[in-house]
């Protein structure tokens, strides 16, 4: 009934050959076109990569999520990578886990990290193939990043947003400083 409807044609093409070329539109619509909600100073929280794309705001762990939903929708895959950072961004401050994307690209058959986070006064991220350009290098002691490549969300990440109704209180007063499994 709809088959039509759902058809790939001439001009209404989605299938592309080019992987690079959608992993790096993907890449910049998370972190453009989604608000990070500190940088905004938004309240709501949003848990899902759905809710993340309805509401267009959510924090780094969400926003990594709707980077893999997008590109796992797309055929490519991508999991979730962690670090450890100070609050603030500077020493004596405490800690938190930042979340960023692993993605694999087919046609380079190789693994990449992309931290669509979003920029801002401080943080600047892009789009690269070649070198890893994120929101949070590594600079102060106690950070620490995971390396890691997880296929699905840490799940005391999750339980930190489904627990809380307030993004700004919650980014002031309730970010873990180590993955689940640390615990």
């Amino acid at each position: 009934m709809y088959e039509e409807y759902l058809k790939e044609s001439e001009f209404i093409d989605y299938e592309s050959e080019d992987d690079i070329d959608l992993v790096r539109r993907a890449f910049y619509f998370v972190r453009d076109e989604i608000r990070h909600s500190a940088d905004v100073i938004d309240r709501r929280v949003t848990v899902t990569a759905s809710e993340c794309l309805r509401e267009r705001v959510g924090i780094c762990w969400v926003k990594s999520n709707l980077l893999a939903a997008l590109l796992r929708a797309n055929g490519i895959p991508s999991g979730i990578s962690h670090q450890r950072i100070t609050i603030g961004h500077k020493p004596n401050t405490g800690f938190c886990i930042h979340a960023l994307n692993t993605v694999y690209v087919p046609s380079l058959k190789k693994w990449i990290r992309l931290d669509a986070r979003g920029n801002n006064s401080i943080v600047h991220t892009e789009f690269s193939l070649d070198k890893e350009i994120l929101a949070y290098p590594i600079s102060f002691v106690g950070e620490k990043d995971y390396f890691d490549n997880s296929a699905e969300p840490d799940p005391g990440l999750m339980k930190v947003l489904k627990e809380n109704t307030d993004a700004l209180y919650m980014y002031i007063l309730c970010l873990p400083d180590r993955l689940a499994y640390e615990y």
